[in-house]
């Protein structure tokens, strides 16, 4: 990935071969059994990137009213958008209804007896798939793990017959089918196969057929693979999977919503070495980039490869730390670089996803621009200014 010259780090670089070569898998998998994908926003909304994901076809997958918004300036259709999320406000749900969303993913009894409320309040009827948590442990860390008894998201099985009976009920509930979301960054195909198990055994033990389905949403949580950088996910493999294990009626639509798999094998994020400083176990490499650029290492404990992109000297142990005034502000522990010094850049790989969407203000930082390489191009812009602007 070539780096442009005379640019303030620290900033986010996109490839964006990168990204249609995934794309392009993830659709031609998708294609070969006739499975539907949703993007979810939440892992990137630049704008660049979601108007190249939007004009290869895929819906989009919402957690917010702002992004309802911004997924229908960006040129998703209306009738690809989903909206989930526990805690939908009365606006957010209005908005969708007003704008003809293909469905909520509704995650609660309570949520189903607001959205019918709001719906006849707006004589609109509402499309509802109902989220189930189907206790599927999903392999990953505890913080980006959704499908168990302990996380707050999705209907509990022993509510799901009083859901599926206040849809059959209201006239405003328009029943589509069941989604699911066990986590993410799932690396295993064993919680999938677990999941599709689960859904077998749901859909008959609660006789979905006779509420007259039309679809069933699996979410997403493929993982990639942060080690490697270069390799793409086997989309192939992993929708393989899904249909070698999935037994429900063929005339129902399945989809799913991705986001880390479509995105964060584009991105980088280059920063500076500010300092090196010798302390009495260890060396730090001090950069300029830290948490407010990239949360996921102090969140989540996650890796991602670092790469010493101007220096070829013998390598050396480094803690990679950034200029957050927190502890946590950490990138890497006890890694080898090329001997490296002030002025160094680094690249911080896979971070195409949850890095520019998770971007903070803490300390007063400043915002973080992004740019993209393409075809030997290199061009940038102030995006998150851009996106902010669309949905206020």
């Amino acid at each position: 990935m070539h780096t442009p010259s005379g640019i303030k780090t620290p900033y986010y670089l996109y490839n964006l071969d990168v990204l249609h070569r995934t794309l392009q898998a993830a659709l031609a998998a998708a294609g070969n059994y006739g499975y539907h994908i949703h993007y979810a926003l939440k892992a990137n909304h630049n704008p660049v990137i979601t108007d190249i994901i939007s004009n290869y076809g895929f819906g989009a997958d919402c957690v917010s009213g702002n992004e309802v918004t911004e997924a229908l300036h960006r040129g998703f259709p209306a009738q690809k958008v989903v909206f989930a999320g526990v805690g939908k406000s009365d606006e957010e749900i209005q908005h969708a209804l007003e704008n003809d969303i293909l469905c909520f993913n509704c995650e609660s009894v309570e949520e189903l007896q607001i959205i019918s409320q709001i719906a006849e309040e707006c004589q609109k009827v509402a499309a509802v798939a109902l989220r189930v948590n189907p206790h599927v442990q999903a392999q990953t860390h505890k913080y980006i793990t959704t499908g168990l008894e302990e996380n707050k998201f999705g209907i509990q099985l022993s509510r799901l017959q009083e859901a599926l009976e206040l849809c059959r009920q209201s006239q405003w509930i328009d029943f589509k089918g069941l989604h699911f979301h066990i986590g993410s960054q799932i690396m295993s195909m064993q919680p999938f196969e677990e999941l599709c198990r689960k859904v077998n055994h749901i859909w008959q033990k609660f006789r979905i057929d006779e509420y007259n389905p039309v679809m069933l949403n699996l979410g997403g949580g493929l993982g990639v693979d942060y080690s490697n950088p270069d390799v793409l996910p086997d989309f192939e493999n992993f929708f393989s999977h899904i249909a070698k294990n999935l037994a429900i009626p063929s005339h129902i639509k399945v989809h799913f919503e991705l986001g880390r798999s479509l995105v964060a094998q584009c991105g980088s994020l280059i920063t500076k070495v500010l300092y090196t400083k010798e302390g009495n176990q260890k060396d730090f490499v001090i950069a300029d980039a830290g948490m407010t650029e990239l949360m996921r290492p102090a969140l989540y404990q996650a890796v991602h490869k670092i790469e010493n992109i101007t220096s070829e000297g013998a390598p050396a142990l480094y803690d990679v730390v950034g200029p957050i005034c927190e502890s946590s502000d950490v990138f890497a522990k006890n890694i080898a670089l090329p001997l490296t010094r002030r002025g160094d850049l680094l690249a911080v790989k896979s971070c195409g996803a949850y890095a520019e969407s998770m971007m903070l203000r803490y300390n007063m930082r400043g915002r973080a621009h992004s740019y993209f390489v393409g075809d030997g191009q290199i061009s940038g812009n102030s995006c998150r200014e851009e996106a902010e602007a669309t949905v206020q």
